[in-house]
């Protein structure tokens, strides 16, 4: 009896050797020979409505669980629609696989029906990918794929797979464990640079801990609150760090950078040592970079070495994982402060008193609209800090970042380096299937959720009961907060209509969802609950909000951080103050 199988068969057994339990995706002429093993794989296939929606399903799920997230489709059209979740997951750092279908190995570099390199396009935006033409070939490339994904910086992966070697026989043999020459991901510090660390922490009365998304990556979050308790220096987190220090700690001042909190904002620009981990200096906290944090001395701890001196001159560059690297760093400040600990009270003072003068808040719109930020609130503190909460892009998503509270890690989902509109409502899809007994609610605008709405067919079909908020401003918000400030009010293609067209409700339940209406302030806590009750079907959320609201604070694209705005809106006026 032969042992030889496909190597569409060895793809999926490869699969399932590499711990994979779901992956969603859309069958198609190249790929379609791997379609027949999955039949009877134990692997839950989830056949999405898009290959977009496949690969920001996959990206919503790694994020909830941490394990990598898997995509998969056609050759062609169907893997070029997966190059904006991968780029999104790029950006992010984000553990995803991708498996394509190719046109068989004699057609590549023919034109032939249905054919791209994927390979070519998608070079920038992977942290690796491959070709396959031999199946021989087929184990050993899904397991360094998995293994590249979860090591090191995570990222996606992407293998492609000729169809003639998905068709051809093959014996399967996975690799016990995955062998990259070159590939050697630091985990444990530098020892010296833990000291010198912990040396320059001793020295500054002015500190400020700056948390980047890779703590959450990490899995450092428990790690990171000893280490910030034990200095007692102020506390930020990005956009993509939300919840990987609780918000409700003393020490946590919210959220740096373009929509910051002020003082968040003020803390960085006047400490003389920012403690980074896990944060790349991306200019939408940095602002204009000649003007950030300009008296500070840096520590940046990371584990992708690229990163360190990149954006900003490094004082102490620790390379290595965060969990190590915070676990070092902690006894050894305990070790400095026993010769000299700073006092802080003075910047504490000033701190404080900036939390206290410019705290986040929002104005009711005077004609008695609906306010987008209450709605936001009421929505977390309706729900929860245990809940899941996945934001498009635009004004909703900042409010989101703003308004709900965040005390745990892996509970805010959102596109923070590539900002894609339409991530919400797929990326909540696969992290409710990775977290299925979690609730999971996507904040998206009326403008992102027209991007990929279908995939609540998808959640519809496959009971994934997903809670949709629509934040119906009837336009592109964020760009027409743009137009207002700098455009005189122009409102050039900005008019969506979307109170008029389409029936978001009508649409929801075309889709097999409960769609329901908010439109007054009264109704908001009652059509949450209304949502928050039902479990056996997805829910869209319509609320009708003000258009004219705006994000604030505000420090606008290329500016200095000193000159951040706030703003008392006004309905429909404004007025603004430089601090």
């Amino acid at each position: 009896m032969s042992n030889e199988i496909t190597g569409a068969q060895s793809l999926v057994r490869a699969l399932e050797e590499a711990g994979v339990d779901v992956m969603f995706g859309i069958p198609g002429g190249a790929i379609l020979p791997a379609y027949d093993p999955i039949y009877d794989s134990k692997i839950r296939h989830i056949l999405v409505r898009h290959e977009q929606g496949a690969g920001h399903a996959a990206t919503g799920y790694a994020q909830v669980t941490g394990k990598a997230g898997v995509c998969i489709a056609t050759s062609g059209p169907g893997a070029t629609n997966l190059v904006t979740p991968l780029a999104d997951a790029h950006m992010d750092s984000v553990p995803v696989v991708a498996i394509t279908g190719q046109v068989p190995a004699p057609a590549i570099g023919t034109d032939a029906f249905q054919e791209a390199d994927i390979r070519g396009i998608t070079m920038p935006v992977t942290k690796h990918n491959y070709l396959i033409t031999d199946p021989a070939d087929i184990p050993r490339a899904i397991s360094e794929a998995f293994y590249i994904a979860n090591s090191g910086r995570p990222g996606p992966v992407l293998v492609d797979i000729a169809k003639d070697a998905l068709q051809k026989m093959t014996t399967f043999s996975y690799p016990k464990r995955a062998e990259l020459r070159g590939y050697r991901p630091q985990i444990e510090p530098n020892s010296e640079s833990i000291r010198d660390a912990a040396a320059l922490i001793a020295q500054s009365v002015k500190p400020v801990f700056y948390i980047g998304g890779g703590v959450i990556k990490a899995n450092a979050a428990k790690d990171l609150l000893i280490l910030a308790e034990a200095v007692g220096a102020p506390v930020v987190t990005t956009l993509m760090a939300r919840g990987a220090f609780p918000d409700s700690h003393p020490q946590h001042l919210g959220m740096p950078g373009m929509h910051g909190t002020v003082a968040a904002v003020t803390a960085l620009q006047k400490a003389d040592l920012l403690i980074t981990l896990g944060a790349r200096f991306d200019d939408r906290v940095t602002g204009k970079l000649s003007t950030f944090a300009v008296n500070a001395k840096i520590i940046h701890a990371d584990i992708d070495p690229a990163e360190i001196g990149k954006n900003r001159y490094a004082d102490v560059p620790i390379i290595g994982d965060l969990g190590p690297t915070i676990r070092a760093l902690t006894p050894a400040v305990e070790a400095e402060f026993k010769k000299n600990k700073p006092d802080l009270s003075t910047w504490w003072r000033q701190m404080n008193s900036l939390r206290t003068t410019y705290p986040l808040g929002y104005n009711e719109p005077s004609d008695g609209s609906l306010s987008p930020q209450y709605v936001i609130e009421r929505i977390g503190q309706l729900t929860g800090p245990d809940a899941v909460y996945v934001a498009g892009v635009g004004q909703h998503q900042m409010w989101a970042s703003q308004f709900i509270k965040y005390e745990k890690p892996r509970t805010w989902l959102n596109s923070g380096g590539l900002g894609t509109m339409g991530y919400a409502v797929p990326a909540a899809m696969g992290a409710k299937v990775g977290l299925p007994d979690t609730p999971v609610w996507a904040i998206d605008g009326d403008g992102c959720f027209q991007m990929t709405n279908q995939e609540l067919v998808t959640c519809a079909l496959n009971n994934i009961p997903i809670k949709v908020a629509i934040i119906n401003n009837e336009s592109l918000g964020m760009v027409r907060q743009w137009q207002t400030l700098f455009y005189q009010g122009r409102y050039s293609n900005t008019d969506l209509n979307s109170k008029r067209v389409p029936d978001f409700a009508k649409l929801a339940e075309a889709m097999g969802c409960v769609g329901l209406l908010c439109e007054s302030r009264g109704d908001v806590d009652r059509v949450i609950k209304e949502a928050n009750a039902i479990n056996d079907a997805p829910v869209v959320v319509d609320f009708s909000v003000h258009r004219d609201a705006m994000v604030w604070p505000m420090v606008a694209a290329g500016t200095s951080n000193d000159d951040i705005m706030i703003a008392r809106e006004m309905a429909p006026d404004w007025d603004s103050q430089e601090l």
